[in-house]
């Protein structure tokens, strides 16, 4: 499945139909899109922190849905009211105060529903921070 989105075209959506996501400046950049895949850049700052200075948790969901949310509009087109319907994370480690990568994978793209595997990772990491697997609705066109 080829996208059908630029990664400028992401941008743009996200910035016209989403400007809260940039309140604190651009700190979420879609860096690569391709065949059923995505990846995301989060650069997080002291606000994402929780106690023990490692990134919360609900800013690794938040990073998580809007990346789930743009590989399937690289796919679909821009579809403003596709819907987070379930999202499961799974945290593994605790990443510091530094950008976190996130990777999806479309596993499955159906005309009402579309299932997305996430990974978020730091480089120099032993292992990825988080997984995540997320199902969103998809309205008719």
């Amino acid at each position: 499945m080829q996208p059908i989105m630029t990664i400028g075209d992401i941008h743009d959506f996200l910035d016209r139909e989403f400007p809260q996501i940039h309140a604190d400046g651009r700190m979420l950049v879609v860096t690569d899109i391709g065949p059923g895949r995505l990846t995301m850049r989060f650069a997080p700052n002291e606000r994402h922190l929780r106690p023990g200075n490692t990134i919360s948790g609900p800013s690794m969901v938040m990073l998580a849905d809007v990346a789930a949310y743009a590989v399937i509009l690289a796919h679909v087109g821009p579809v403003a009211l596709a819907v987070t319907t379930s999202l499961n994370i799974n945290f593994l480690r605790k990443p510091k105060l530094a950008p976190l990568s996130c990777e999806c994978r479309i596993l499955k793209l159906g005309k009402r529903l579309a299932v997305i595997d996430i990974l978020l990772m730091q480089e120099n990491a032993e292992g990825p921070a988080a997984q995540a697997t997320a199902t969103y609705s998809i309205p008719p066109r």
